[in-house]
Order: C-alpha cells, then sequence, then structure tokens
C-alpha cells in the first residue's frame, strides 16, 4: 500500500437492489408498481425547458410549503433532500457528533452501519428479538443518538405510536430520528409527536407511496430550530441539492391527495391477498405494514428459491446475513404481477415436493 492512501476514507458501500431492464417482475426494491400523480406527467409536459440553464431555488421554497400545507406544519419545520437517504446522511452528519454511540437495530436498513462508518460515529446495534422486534428497553441506556425505521426495514414489522413515544421519553438528551419511508402503508406517523418532542425528527420519502423512486425526494419535518441546523449543514455542503424537475414534480405528487390514498390502498389490498397466499403455500413471515413482505418457507433454501425466480424474470431481495439468511423480502407490484409470482412458487413447490417423495 502506499503511503497516501493511510490517509483515504475507506468504507462499505451501501448496495443497492438489481435494477433489470426489460420485460421482468421487479419486486426487489420496494418501488411502487404504479405510476405517480397525473399531475406530474402534466407537469413534466409543460416545463419550461428554458429554466433548465438556471440554478433551482436553494429552498426548495414552494416544495417546502405544499408539504408544509399537507402536514399542517410551518414551513421551517420542512427540510428536503435528494430522496430520504440524502436527508438521513444529512441528519447523520448534523445530528449524531459526540463521543458516544448511536444506537440502531442489528437488522434495520443497511445504510445506517454505511453513514456511521463514512463519518466516523460510534454506533451500537441492540438485537431485535426471535420475532424481529425492537425490544425498546435496549433503548434506555446511555447514548448519542437514536435512529430506526418504522415499519422496520426489511422484516415490515410497525410499531404503534405509543411504543416510540417510550422510546422517546427515555432518550429526551440526544436527537431520535424515526425512519417512515413505509409509513403510509402501516398507520399513524410520529409526526403526531413533534409538537412534544423537541428532539424528535420524522424522515419521509416520495419513493414509495408517492411513486417517484426516480425523482429522489425526501424530506424531514422536526421543530425550526432542528431544521434551521440541517439546513446550515446542507448549505455548507451543496446550496442546490434538488433539481427543477424534481422540485416541479414533487410539488404536484403532494397536491393529489385522493390519487395517493388510492393508489396506497390497493398497494395494502394486494399485501393483503398476498400474505394469504403465500400463508397456504407454507411461507412464514412477520405481519406486514409496508409495501413488501420479509418471507421464509421452513422447506426451501432462500437463495436457491431466488435464483430459480430469477431465471423466471422474477426479481426479488435476498439479503443474506446469519439471522435473515432464510427469509426474501418480496414487493408488493399489482395484483396481476403478484398472481404471476404466486403461480411460480406453487409449480417449484409443487416439483420440489415431487422430487423428495421419488
Amino acid at each position: 500500500m502506499r503511503v497516501f492512501e493511510n490517509n483515504i476514507r475507506k468504507v462499505e458501500p451501501y448496495v443497492p437492489g438489481e435494477q433489470p431492464q426489460g420485460n421482468v417482475i421487479k419486486l426487489n426494491t420496494n418501488e411502487n408498481p404504479y405510476p405517480p400523480a397525473p399531475g406530474v406527467r402534466t407537469a413534466l409536459q409543460n416545463m419550461d425547458t428554458d429554466l433548465m440553464r438556471r440554478y433551482p431555488d436553494p429552498t426548495a421554497g414552494e416544495l417546502v410549503h405544499t408539504l408544509a400545507e399537507y402536514y399542517g406544519v410551518k414551513d421551517e419545520q420542512v427540510f428536503v433532500g435528494v430522496g430520504s437517504d440524502d436527508v438521513l446522511a444529512m441528519c447523520f452528519l448534523t445530528f449524531f457528533n459526540s463521543q458516544k454511540p448511536i444506537l440502531f437495530p442489528d437488522i434495520t436498513y443497511s445504510f445506517y452501519k454505511v453513514w456511521a462508518e463514512l463519518y466516523r460515529i460510534p454506533y451500537e446495534c441492540p438485537q431485535v428479538d426471535s420475532q424481529f422486534r425492537i425490544v425498546k428497553e435496549d433503548y434506555y441506556k446511555e447514548n448519542g443518538g437514536v435512529i430506526f425505521p418504522n415499519p422496520n426495514a426489511p422484516t415490515s414489522i410497525y410499531e404503534e405510536l405509543d411504543f416510540v413515544e417510550d422510546i422517546l421519553q427515555h432518550n429526551q438528551d440526544v436527537i431520535v430520528i424515526v425512519d417512515e419511508a413505509y409509513i403510509d402503508f402501516a398507520g399513524k406517523s410520529a409526526m403526531e409527536l413533534i409538537d412534544r418532542y423537541d428532539n424528535l425528527i420524522v424522515v419521509q420519502t416520495f419513493s414509495k407511496a408517492r411513486s417517484m423512486a426516480g425523482m429522489r425526494i425526501g424530506y424531514a419535518i422536526s421543530n425550526p430550530t432542528l431544521i434551521k441546523y440541517l439546513n446550515d449543514a446542507k448549505y455548507s455542503f451543496n446550496s442546490y441539492t434538488m433539481n427543477q424537475t424534481s422540485l416541479v414534480c414533487g410539488v404536484e405528487a403532494v397536491k393529489d391527495r385522493i390519487y395517493f390514498e388510492e393508489q396506497t390502498a390497493k398497494i395494502i389490498e394486494t399485501r393483503e391477498w398476498s400474505k394469504k397466499e403465500l400463508s397456504a403455500l407454507g411461507f412464514v413471515f412477520p405481519d406486514s405494514r409496508s409495501n413488501f413482505i420479509f418471507a421464509k418457507h421452513p422447506e426451501f433454501d432462500a437463495k436457491e428459491l431466488f435464483e430459480a425466480l430469477k431465471k423466471e424474470d422474477i426479481y426479488v431481495r435476498f439479503l443474506g446475513g446469519s439471522r435473515i439468511k432464510d427469509y426474501l423480502r418480496i414487493s408488493i407490484g399489482t395484483r396481476q404481477e403478484m398472481e404471476v409470482l404466486i403461480s411460480f412458487l406453487k409449480t417449484y413447490i409443487e416439483e420440489r415436493k415431487e422430487i423428495k417423495t421419488c
């Protein structure tokens, strides 16, 4: 190794899901199977391309205001970024700066560990229990901050608001971030607690329920003081994080509440149908409250099943890892896509059982 390599910041990066092209059934990255709100298409068609030669609004003012109106908060309580990953990374950089370890579950969104390593933030990962539930008592000890998703990923488990509040009550001297990428498929948001806890930050995204993963829009909602700290860090890093197209389309996505609720309800309905069908085939899984199911079959190897599905152009996610090596994460697609998946699984299971009995 050459001497200068000693001073290079090295980190094991997050590995995103595959992005296969062509006519495939893509159930591996928790994207929404339905298009964005119709107003998004109209906004794209009517965009003034002359705006592209100018820098976008560094405050993302119109999008911030639209989100603030939607959630019934003040503009100064909203921060936007390039997907929730950008927002979360900025939160790590801004708020997790003590010498004490931050806390997040051992089975959770794997980017947390990457950011902690990248920013040299000490961390500990309390184990989820045998049912993949977060043990709230593990977060009572002294720490430098807390972050967890609700619903959790990849387990799909949602914790009720009193659970979240219990963690907040035991951590009032540090920042607590609740990552709600999948909240629209689950239940009440921790945003209800913003006015009661001045250390709470709630992060959400346009990538799941709003069908805009390709636009990369995420946001945080908190009190004005914490949002100011986030913006100060952002402007010290990159003033123009949001591109003009994302800003215009993001506003239209938020405005159409009826379309949003209809598509979300459709995904939830398909999820519940898929849970019943998978159970009938012998799969077991935590009760999903997200737009994916974290499932295993006691009789079949998850990696082999993953590869068999892939050969049929059906993509799901195999994450590996000692505690979850038997599980596949299956995003909820359209009803038709899920029917194709279930049909393949039925055939696969029947054929394997026939081979075993021969």
